[in-house]
C-alpha cells in the first residue's frame, strides 16, 4: 500500500496526488489518499475557508500570504498522528508519496515518538521547492526525491500521466481558450479574459463565485467550481459545473472525473491555457500539449516554473502574445514542441512505475 500524502491548501500539488493515486491503482498497486486538513481542529479549517476566499478576491494578498503563511501541520495534535500511524500500520502502507512540505513535521513527530515510518518519496510538482518544503529537509535519511519539473537540470525528470488518450491535433481543436486562475482562482486571469475577448477569442472561464458569472464577456463559456467543496470532504477531484446563460448557479449541476480532473478535458480542446504557472498547471500542459500563456506568478516557485516552461519551448508570457497581437498561430510552435516532448526518446520517466518498484535510490534534484 502506497499513502499518498496532500494538502487542501493547493489543488495544484493535490490533484497530481489523486491523479498519482488513481495511476497506481489501475496498475494493480493498493493506494491511499491522505488531505493533511483531516487532521485539523475545525477553528483551523475555518481559518484556511476565510484565507481562500480572501487570496481569490486580492491576488496581492495572496502573494504575500505565500510568503509569511504558518505551517497548518502544528495544529495537529499527537493523539490525531497516532490515531494516523494506527489506521497506516492496519492497512500495510510501505511507502508514503508527499506531495505537501507540511506533511514533513508530522511525519518527524511520528519518528520523534518512535513510530516505525513508511519509506519516503517526496514528489515536488513545481521546479523548485514550493513553500512548504522549505520548512524541512525533505531529502534527509534517504528519502527518494521525485520531480516532476526541475528548475536546476532545465527539464522534466519525472511525470504523472494525466490521460491514457493521445492530445488532439491542432486542427481538430475547438480555437478557444482556456482561463482559469489555479485551484483558488487566484491572480489577474479574470481581466485578462476581457481582454482576449475583446480581441476576439473564445473562452472557457473557470470561476469560483456564482457572483461574478454575470461579469463574463460576451460569448464565453463560463464553468464554476463548486464553491462549498473542500479537498478534504472527499477523495474525489475537483466538482466542475457547466454554466449556461441566464442559468441560476445555485442550480448548477457539478460533476467529476473519475480518472483525472474535469478541467483536463477542457484544456485538450484549447488552443491555449491562460493561467498563473502552478505546478498542476504545468503538468495539464504537458499531457494535453496546449501551450501555457503565462499570467503573473503568486510566488518565486511560479516564477521559476514559468522560466522553465518559456526555456523548453512550452509557453509564452502573456505580454509577449500580446505584442503578436494575440496571433493564435504563435501557438502552433510551442504545442509542437510538447507533442516532441511526450513522444521523443527524452521524454520523462513514469512517476507511478518509479514508486511501485521504488527501492528508494531514485533522486532527482
Amino acid at each position: 500500500m502506497i499513502a499518498v500524502l496532500t494538502s487542501g491548501v493547493a489543488l495544484g500539488v493535490h490533484v497530481p496526488g489523486l491523479l498519482l493515486a488513481s495511476r497506481l491503482r489501475e496498475r494493480g498497486a493498493a493506494a491511499s489518499v491522505e488531505v493533511l486538513e483531516r487532521l485539523l481542529p475545525d477553528d483551523r479549517l475555518r481559518t484556511i475557508e476565510a484565507s481562500r476566499s480572501v487570496f481569490h478576491r486580492d491576488f496581492r494578498v495572496a502573494r504575500a500570504g505565500q510568503r509569511l503563511a504558518s505551517d497548518p501541520s502544528r495544529a495537529v495534535d499527537d493523539a490525531a498522528l497516532v490515531a494516523l500511524h494506527r489506521r497506516w500500520t492496519g492497512l500495510g502502507v510501505r511507502r508514503v508519496a508527499v506531495f505537501s512540505g507540511f506533511w514533513l513535521d508530522p511525519l518527524r513527530r511520528l519518528s520523534t515518538m518512535g513510530r516505525r515510518l513508511p519509506d519516503v518519496t517526496v514528489c515536488h510538482v513545481d521546479s523548485v521547492d514550493s513553500p512548504s518544503f522549505r520548512r524541512g529537509d525533505p531529502t534527509a535519511g534517504g528519502t527518494q526525491v521525485i520531480r516532476l519539473a526541475s528548475s536546476a537540470t532545465g527539464d522534466l525528470p519525472f511525470t504523472i500521466p494525466v490521460t491514457h488518450e493521445t492530445p488532439l491535433p491542432w486542427a481538430g481543436r475547438g480555437g478557444r481558450l482556456l482561463v482559469h486562475g489555479g485551484g483558488w482562482g487566484m491572480g489577474t486571469y479574470r481581466e485578462r479574459a476581457a481582454d482576449l475577448a475583446a480581441a476576439g477569442h473564445l473562452l472557457d472561464l473557470v470561476l469560483h463565485e456564482p457572483d461574478e458569472a454575470a461579469a463574463a464577456p460576451s460569448g464565453t463559456r463560463v464553468h464554476m467550481m463548486d464553491p462549498s467543496w473542500h479537498p478534504w470532504h472527499d477523495d474525489g477531484y475537483p466538482p466542475l459545473g457547466f454554466l449556461p446563460p441566464a442559468c441560476d448557479p445555485g442550480a448548477l449541476d457539478y460533476r467529476r472525473g473519475t480518472d483525472h480532473h474535469s478541467s483536463f478535458d477542457l484544456a485538450r480542446e484549447a488552443h491555449a491555457i491562460v493561467s498563473k504557472p502552478g505546478g498542476g498547471t504545468l503538468l495539464d500542459s504537458l499531457w494535453s500539449a496546449t501551450p501555457l500563456v503565462l499570467l503573473e506568478p503568486s510566488g518565486q516557485h511560479e516564477e521559476h516554473n514559468a522560466r522553465l516552461w518559456c526555456d523548453l519551448g512550452f509557453g509564452v508570457r502573456y505580454e509577449q502574445w500580446r505584442d503578436t497581437g494575440f496571433d493564435p498561430e504563435y501557438l502552433r510552435a510551442p504545442h509542437e514542441a510538447l507533442l516532441a516532448a511526450l513522444a521523443g526518446a527524452a521524454r520523462p520517466r513514469d512517476a507511478v512505475e518509479a514508486l511501485r518498484g521504488s527501492g528508494g535510490s531514485t533522486c532527482t534534484r
